[in-house]
């Protein structure tokens, strides 16, 4: 059902004509993602926390549905709106409110983009300790959300462990200040947990308080091809455990990706590891970059001598170093062979040969006419699978799904490890969360928002 027309009024008026966007200016911007973000008929745009919590307040107490969003760059559907329902953008809440160097600490608004805070920390030699390739557009606001992980969380964890204090607007615009700046904190519950990953459906994250990290040296890249899965998983041990090195990235990328993002972009390096069933791009920090290209030759050396690695590019140059990354954070394979489904699991690195060898006999068995593609963060186990035929597949995610997902509680994985579960996968979730879990998750809710308009239908199972 349409807002109705005095609401929308008095919700322009709570954050004045120039913040608010109706539907004929929705129509203009770029709906991210997801072509469906832009479905409702109305965007508000605070720029205080107060603001936010006048709009919650008459919402809540209207009974209209709230959608929070950030850049839109969420890849599960959690940002989807409707008729009906409001957009909260948190774009204007887009400063960056203090920073200290010294305690190694920054307070942002929900608005700030990942790339604005990781360049004015590198300015102190400080870094965010996340990253991923959405980093320009992706908010902190959506970042914490979702609990996103990225290329670097196998050394500084996901977005909950950046994370020391929050403040939150809840459903009935009260304002929860849980804004630390230490990292040891007990005060009873740790309450701005609860925010982190719940995807706007518990209130929405106005400011952050978040722990960073020195900025590693200059790098050293390559792509490196390998043997088999083993063989990376065996590089990868080595890689992380040696003393001798400072290990900053090592991802993942099955032929067929490496070889579709690589022919999109004519880039020619990555032909000759193309024979191999997986291609790594490895990246090892030094104090200079002498010293981290010495580490790194070294180190594939060392792995050519075992007969872990079977070939290697490495870059020569600033501009060959970011093409290597492109080929890996390129989505040239949705493009080549679009109408695609996407699935984000994580599975202990020592099983996740098992996993992936099983998954892709799985699916050769069920459909002979679909293709496997792998990308993903080898240092946690964390992999991207994109499954797709010559022609669009999307009513075909739950089937798929279920040979996502067999066997991976048994391998003590996970079926969704950093991109949410938004609409996309609810479904799993009732499939394969307990019922205590569930039934506890929704008391949560209930509690937080009785009327249930934060996010609506977003994470919980119907």
């Amino acid at each position: 059902m349409p807002l109705l027309a005095d609401h929308a009024a008095a919700l322009i008026d709570l954050v004045g004509r120039d913040a608010a966007r109706r539907a004929g200016e929705l129509a203009s911007l770029d709906p991210g993602v997801d072509p469906h973000n832009l479905g409702a008929h109305l965007m508000l745009r605070p720029a205080t926390t107060a603001e936010v919590a006048r709009v919650l307040a008459y919402c809540n107490a209207a009974s209209i549905g709230v959608v929070p969003q950030g850049g839109r760059t969420g890849l599960a559907g959690g940002a989807v709106s409707h008729a009906g329902e409001v957009i909260l953008s948190l774009d204007r809440l887009n400063r960056i409110e203090s920073f200290d160097a010294v305690s190694r600490v920054a307070v942002v608004g929900a608005g700030v983009t990942l790339a604005a805070l990781a360049r004015l920390a590198g300015e102190h030699g400080l870094s965010p300790g996340i990253d991923f390739g959405a980093r320009d557009s992706a908010t902190i606001g959506g970042v914490i959300s979702t609990n996103a992980g990225g290329l670097a969380a196998f050394r500084h964890g996901t977005m909950r462990e950046r994370v020391l204090g929050l403040e939150v607007v809840l459903a009935d615009g009260t304002v929860l200040d849980e804004l630390a700046a230490v990292r040891k904190r007990n005060e009873g519950l740790a309450l701005q947990q609860l925010f982190i990953g719940a995807e706007g459906t518990l209130g929405v994250i106005t400011r952050a308080c978040l722990a960073l990290v020195p900025l590693d040296g200059p790098a050293a890249t390559a792509l490196v091809a390998v043997r088999d899965l083993d063989a990376a998983i065996a590089l990868c041990d080595s890689l992380i455990t040696s003393p001798a090195l400072v290990l900053t990235a090592i991802e993942i990328m099955s032929a067929n990706h490496a070889a579709a993002t690589s022919r999109a972009l004519g880039i020619r390096d990555v032909d000759p590891l193309l024979a191999s069933p997986y291609v790594l791009l490895i990246e090892i920090a030094a104090p200079t970059a002498a010293e981290a290209e010495a580490a790194l030759v070294a180190s594939l050396s060392a792995a050519t001598d075992r007969g872990l690695v079977a070939h290697a590019v490495l870059a020569q140059s600033e501009a060959q170093r970011q093409s290597m990354w492109r080929v890996r954070e390129d989505w040239a394979v949705d493009r080549e062979r679009p109408g695609g489904l996407w699935y984000d699991v994580s599975v202990p690195l020592a099983r996740l040969p098992a996993y992936l060898d099983a998954f892709v006999a799985r699916v050769a068995a069920h459909d002979p006419a679909l293709s496997v593609y792998v990308c993903g963060h080898l240092g946690d186990g964390n992999v991207h699978l994109t499954v797709n035929a010559g022609h669009p597949i999307s009513e075909r995610y739950e089937e798929i799904a279920a040979l996502v997902t067999e066997d991976l509680a048994g391998l003590a994985g996970s079926f969704s490890a950093e991109h949410g579960i938004g609409l996309e996968k609810k479904a799993t979730l009732g499939r394969l969360a307990s019922r205590a879990k569930l039934a506890l998750m929704r008391r949560i809710k209930a509690t937080l928002d009785a009327r249930g308009i934060m996010n609506p239908g977003k994470v919980l199972p119907d």
